[in-house]
């Protein structure tokens, strides 16, 4: 991303908003519908399946939940976030969702103009963020319904379209669209700053912050700015880096960390059947989505992942097999389709037959190498892979890292190491997350500062809703006490 050099900043004195949100996916997008006036009240038509969490409900049920003690309300409930909001939430819109129920929210919204939070969000693209750049054929790993933010049925705007016994996953493009149609619809469009990047973010005096950047206009020239925040929201989301190996050769042109290279190489022909194989680096979703596209396209695939197939923590064993077929092909055949040390030279390594149960497989081209990991590629257009006491080389017609990303906070005091759980390590959304209080997402080592989503370790939609909550409530109750609340005016910051 090029970066504008600070000296062609203006230097006259620029605007000052009371909530900044860099990043517009469905993070910016929720906080800034809680922000626009929108307020969650319990639905009194309707009944909590949990008894506990509706006594709490109809003992203030004429307040919002957003005026409401969110510790108290959070209290004693469980499931898939870390983020004790984020549970809280995610029980009030789908009510025993982890039990296969599909109940309906218990919340009502009602809009109130007088509890308005002037606010911009900053984004790199149209609403939506990394959605707009992902596969468009994929489903994704949630539930279409799980997707959708609160006030629109995510059916209702995708026509109720069914394909089969997996018709309730979305495809990224549906999603993308959806949260496009979204901002429309709630009206939010003022809030927004599309073709937006931010450049520096800096901690001033009086407990403002200084947020650089430029927008991007379509001729290609930069437009910069600068403006003043009260707070800042970081929901930039976490696909801004691919995880490096570390390995040597990582730099060479045919290792590649994006799935999108490889449906790129396949749609331009330059892979097929009689291609050297395709080496896939990793365990998660990216990679067996990259295992489905080779497969799907007679390409041979050598697949490599440090962990064993029989490990808990595999993404395959969270989900139910009704729902994601085409994962638990992925995970059959890691589990019976593994290298059985056949001799590298041999004519069935040539041959791509190197399954232990080739009887069987699914994809007869596919081999597995789990607790394996990769040492190093060459320029010989060779993989050197390290497994349990032995080393193996493999030619490859080119490399797939897909082994998780990173956020990418360049625009932070030492790229925001410093707010992470373990300030000696870099940010992490699975390993070392922004650590934040738990109810109001604000970072315990900045005041003013908050953060939400994949960079607080809720990587899935329908936990990072949540995260609008508690900025929302902690952000009304603090500019309520000073009396800064309301603005019916535009936006017009940049």
């Amino acid at each position: 991303m090029p970066l504008l050099e600070e000296t062609t900043l203006p230097q006259d004195h620029p605007p000052t908003v009371p909530v900044v949100i860099i990043g517009n996916g469905p993070s910016g997008i929720c906080l800034s519908y809680l922000l626009s006036g929108h307020k969650p009240y319990l639905d009194t038509a309707t009944v909590h399946p949990n008894p506990i969490i509706y006594r709490k409900l109809q003992e203030t049920k004429h307040l919002s939940i957003t005026e409401q003690d969110l510790e108290y309300l959070s209290e004693g409930l469980e499931g898939r976030s870390r983020n004790p909001v984020a549970v809280l939430f995610d029980t009030l819109l789908h009510p025993n969702a982890d039990f296969g129920y599909e109940f309906p929210p218990v919340l009502q919204w009602r809009r109130d103009k007088q509890q308005h939070i002037p606010h911009l969000v900053l984004g790199r693209a149209t609403p939506g963020g990394a959605w707009h750049a992902m596969e468009g054929s994929m489903l994704t790993i949630s539930l279409g319904i799980w997707m959708e933010l609160p006030g629109v049925n995510y059916r209702d705007l995708t026509n109720g379209k069914r394909r089969d016994a997996t018709s309730d996953r979305a495809t990224p493009e549906e999603i993308s669209s959806y949260y496009r149609n979204y901002v429309k619809l709630k009206g939010l469009q003022k809030n927004f700053v599309d073709n937006t990047y931010v450049t520096s973010v800096q901690k001033l005096w009086g407990a403002l912050w200084e947020v650089r950047g430029y927008q991007q206009l379509q001729n290609d020239t930069h437009v910069p700015f600068s403006l003043f925040a009260e707070n800042v929201v970081l929901a930039s989301g976490a696909s801004d880096s691919p995880v490096r190996l570390g390995a040597e050769g990582e730099d060479l042109p045919f290792v590649f960390h994006s799935i999108s290279d490889l449906g790129l190489a396949v749609s331009r022909r330059k892979l097929d059947m009689n291609s050297d194989p395709v080496l896939i680096v990793g365990a998660g979703l990216s990679a067996a989505d990259a295992v489905l596209c080779a497969c799907n396209s007679n390409i041979r695939v050598l697949h490599v992942f440090r962990k064993s197939v029989d490990d808990p923590e595999l993404i395959f064993k969270q989900l139910p097999k009704t729902l994601y077929p085409e994962y638990h092909k992925v995970y059959n055949m890691m589990c019976s389709q593994t290298y059985t040390n056949v001799a590298p030279s041999s004519p069935q390594l040539a041959a791509g037959n190197m399954a232990g149960n080739t009887s069987v497989s699914l994809f007869p081209d596919y081999t597995s190498f789990p607790e394996h990991c990769v040492v190093s590629f060459q320029s010989d257009m060779k993989c050197l892979l390290q497994g349990n006491n032995s080393l193996k080389a493999f030619k490859i017609s080119m490399a797939l890292v897909l082994t998780g990303t990173n956020p990418n906070l360049f625009f932070l005091k030492g790229q925001g190491q410093y707010l992470g759980q373990d300030p000696t390590k870099p940010i992490s959304c699975t390993q070392n997350p922004i650590d934040i209080h738990p109810y109001t997402f604000e970072c315990t080592k900045e005041p003013g500062l908050f953060a939400m989503g994949p960079l607080v370790g809720d990587n899935f939609v329908r936990f990072l809703k949540g995260g609008a909550l508690g900025i929302a409530s902690c952000l009304l109750k603090r500019l309520k006490k000073k009396g800064k609340l309301i603005s019916n005016e535009e936006n017009n910051f940049i």
